[in-house]
């Protein structure tokens, strides 16, 4: 058993939600903890507190198995009903993926409480975590570092609201937060350098039906014009010539096979790549056999390499959330590097800023929101609305 001693900042989420779990019964809210900030292992110290039935949805199995080894290390039992883990028991603590209890919320109903991992996940409009929530009578409490979800505002504009300020909602209060600059301040986080390209423009492309992303085609026609799976070649071979490694964000697989086809020493992940495939490359990857992994649409959450050295973020993006998981992935420290590279081939950065910047902001009467640098970037139109 490892003995974890709790930051302050961790103790104090753990004290809040414990409290609101225990005295606003029925009640549901969201603590805010940022990438590397040792989420899992406030999930499980607010579990060891209540000492009740509780349930803890985490959205992949990979998150869920480091859930599971934060229990484990307080010397706390945990179940696991799950069927990508093989997996349906029960117990006071039970660590659960919603696709395999969507349906038996019944078996569930002596749990006085909820913790919903990633919740920015849940979509209060309908789906398997509203379903099951309905048919809960204990208190739900969610946790994620990027607390605010895509809306669409029914005349064709598209909004980002933080979770409480959505309507419909399932969170109603925000617990506790800590700002992600206090973590770099203190010292927690990797120091971050980033590097753009200014030969990007963004000008030429169009947004997509909802005004949330870019159009797919735009973006091919835009890439064909300008040659750009060349440049990410080319930057990705500069990089390794003296980083140790780098994960490279590509938008279609198009690009990343290129990149495996040109440069020794890389490899590709897809969400089609298969689930052993996906875990020899990245135990590959960890032990520098392979210099660059390229991903299409994966290892934006769940994946932890304190020793990553560069991220290269060759796709636009018009999602805050999309942006703050890519360059999450080099934002845990390790003795071995001094800083990570985070390499911007398309003008993300100029978007958002940088993401040490990044602050939670209360407007007054619960209305929070995102904001960088006096900007705000949530409850706001995103994008434009379209015509």
């Amino acid at each position: 058993m490892t003995k974890y001693s709790l930051r302050p900042y961790q103790q104090e989420a753990v004290d809040k939600s414990v409290a609101f779990l225990t005295k606003k019964k029925g009640e549901n809210g969201i603590i805010v903890l940022p990438t590397g900030s040792g989420k899992s292992l406030v999930i499980a110290a607010i579990a060891k507190a209540l000492g009740e039935p509780t349930l803890i949805f985490s959205p992949t199995k990979e998150i869920l198995e480091q859930n599971l080894e934060k229990l484990a290390s307080y010397g706390e039992y945990a179940s696991v009903y799950s069927a990508s883990m093989g997996q349906r028991r029960l117990s006071n603590i039970t660590l659960a993926t919603i696709g395999s209890v969507k349906n038996r919320a019944d078996i569930f109903a002596g749990f006085q409480y909820v913790l919903i991992d990633e919740c920015h996940l849940v979509n209060a409009k309908g789906g398997m975590y509203s379903d099951f929530i309905k048919k809960q009578d204990g208190s739900v409490l969610g946790l994620t570092a990027t607390p605010y979800r895509l809306t669409t505002d029914g005349f064709g504009g598209s909004i980002l609201k933080f979770l409480t300020r959505t309507r419909p909602r399932i969170f109603s209060h925000l617990i506790y937060y800590v700002q992600i600059g206090q973590l770099f301040n203190e010292g927690h986080l990797a120091r971050l350098r980033y590097f753009t390209n200014a030969e990007f423009d963004r000008s030429k492309l169009r947004l997509n039906s909802t005004g949330a992303d870019f159009a797919d085609a735009s973006i091919q026609q835009y890439y064909t014009a300008s040659g750009f799976k060349d440049k990410i070649a080319e930057q990705v071979k500069d990089i390794l010539r003296y980083r140790k490694n780098c994960l490279v964000f590509t938008r279609f697989i198009e690009e990343s096979e290129y990149l495996v086809n040109n440069i020794p020493g890389t490899a590709i992940v897809t969400g089609k790549t298969p689930k052993k495939e996906r875990e020899r490359l990245i135990t590959d990857f960890r032990k520098g056999i392979i210099k660059a992994i390229c991903n299409v649409g994966v290892l934006t959450t769940g994946f932890d390499y304190p020793e990553l050295e560069t991220v290269v973020l060759a796709r636009p993006t018009m999602s805050l959330a999309l942006y703050y998981q890519m360059v999450g992935r080099g934002i845990r420290p390790h003795p071995n590097k001094d800083f990570t590279a985070v390499i911007d081939m398309c003008g993300n950065h100029e978007l958002f800023g940088k993401v040490e910047d990044l602050q939670i902001i209360n407007g007054g009467g619960g209305k929070w929101f995102i904001a960088s640098n006096g900007r705000q970037l949530t409850n706001v139109y995103y994008g434009e609305r379209t015509q």
